[in-house]
């Protein structure tokens, strides 16, 4: 807090705008982006202390992974092992710093796994009271997640799916009611502001930007657009192609070419916003191997492990670089790891040395799911969309490593009262009488 400031991106301009718009009321609220990261700076103000409050989760975030691994083991060292896997990752504690939305996101992840390892873990029965307030409190978490990074929104439901097949020590009832409690506190939060946007702006979504974000997908093949729309083919088209022949990607064009857009077809931000979204389904529809194709590009780029660190200057700037590629290389590996690992799980060897539970496949399976929801949604800053989920992949490839090591040395430790093969001077042991 003292010799790391925090560090603004060109985003935070926007949350800013949206954090006035909040506290001026919700009838001037547009819609951009979604409201969690606004309503949380409206309420702290001032960049340190927002900065303070963000420092204050990242030590919340280290004791609610703490206690994951502590109910997931009942081992005081491996729930130091799930807690390390965020406080000791450089890139997890530095972007406590950065004014966006990760941090925030992070914490709501970090909560509602907390609950549900909680409701999970549990030995013996509790009162049904107990089990919906865990459940509700999951439920309600997974929402705010989704609320601040709406790549997050298949959490609700896949935590209720998890619960109604892996929770074998509950009864049928049991099961139904945690299982409705997670589902329904998430989707209500998720189904108000879809509700908003819809009343406010005739758009079914959570953003009335997803015309200009699903443009990176179609935009890459925009010269198919129906003659209909010649105009704002053309001019897109320009802006893209000229992008391309300057950076080599076309990633985000569209945000230089709103303004001419905007000219050309007379329509306001949100209403060029609202027909874009529509020739960019018609396109998809039409042309789906382009648009696979690009998702398959922006889902390599969730595994490219990005590290958001403030650059320095000086005889230390070297070092600096040379710790950010290393860094960078072990989460790499790490992603590398965590892929191979998974795909190999239908082997059915690997599944009982691994001794996965319930809260541990449902973490695979959220960076899963959240890997292909970014690539459907957005072809960008795809990387970026990995930082709330660095830890889990750290902590399940951790377990994996560990479970596989404490297999093979008691493989090989020696029963007591047996000898081996090599007693004798090398030869066979002698049978007993």
């Amino acid at each position: 807090y003292l010799t790391y400031p925090p560090l603004a991106y060109k985003d935070t301009d926007a949350y800013r705008r949206l954090a006035g718009q909040v506290l001026e009321g919700w009838a001037t609220y547009d819609g951009s982006r979604m409201p969690g990261y606004p309503v949380f700076l409206a309420g702290l103000g001032a960049d340190q202390t927002v900065y303070a409050v963000r420092l204050i989760l990242g030590l919340l975030i280290t004791l609610l992974f703490f206690y994951i691994g502590w109910r997931l083991t009942g081992k005081g060292w491996a729930a130091a092992l799930f807690a390390a896997a965020y406080t000791l990752n450089p890139q997890q504690v530095l972007v406590e710093a950065d004014l966006l939305s990760e941090t925030l996101t992070i914490f709501f992840l970090a909560l509602s796994l907390a609950a549900l390892a909680a409701l999970l873990c549990r030995p013996g029965r509790r009162p049904l009271g107990e089990t919906l307030l865990l459940a509700g409190l999951a439920g309600t978490a997974a929402g705010l997640a989704a609320l601040t990074r709406t790549l997050f929104i298949f959490l609700p439901v896949l935590a209720a799916v998890f619960l109604l097949i892996g929770w074998p020590k509950s009864t049928h009832w049991e099961r139904w009611a945690a299982a409705a409690g997670v589902a329904l506190a998430g989707l209500a939060l998720i189904g108000a502001y879809v509700n908003f946007i819809h009343q406010r702006y005739d758009i079914w979504g959570l953003s009335t930007m997803n015309g200009y974000h699903m443009m990176n997908h179609a935009g890459q093949f925009f010269e198919y657009a129906p003659d209909e729309y010649a105009e704002l083919r053309e001019t897109y088209l320009r802006y893209r192609d000229a992008q391309q022949a300057e950076t080599g990607s076309s990633s985000n064009a569209i945000w230089d070419a709103i303004p001419e857009m905007q000219q050309v077809s007379g329509l306001g931000f949100t209403d060029l916003s609202r027909l874009l979204g529509q020739i960019c389904i018609r396109l998809i529809v039409e042309h789906p191997g382009l648009y696979l194709h690009s998702v398959f590009q922006g889902w390599l780029g969730f595994w490219k492990a990005p590290v958001h660190w403030r650059a320095i200057t000086g005889p230390l700037a070297g070092a600096q670089q040379i710790a950010i590629l290393g860094l960078r290389g072990a989460l790499i590996l790490g992603n590398g790891i965590f892929l191979l690992g998974t795909l190999a799980l239908p082997i059915p060897k690997l599944r009982r040395r691994l001794a996965l539970n319930t809260p541990l496949y449902l973490m695979g399976a959220s960076v899963w799911a959240a890997s292909i929801m970014q690539a459907m949604l957005e072809f960008g800053d795809n990387p970026r969309y990995s930082v709330p989920l660095q830890t889990l992949v750290l902590l399940l490839v951790g377990w994996g490593l560990i479970k596989i090591f404490q297999f093979r040395h008691l493989k090989r430790k020696p029963v007591p009262g047996k000898s081996s093969p090599a007693d004798n001077d090398g030869r066979r042991p002698a049978p007993e009488r």
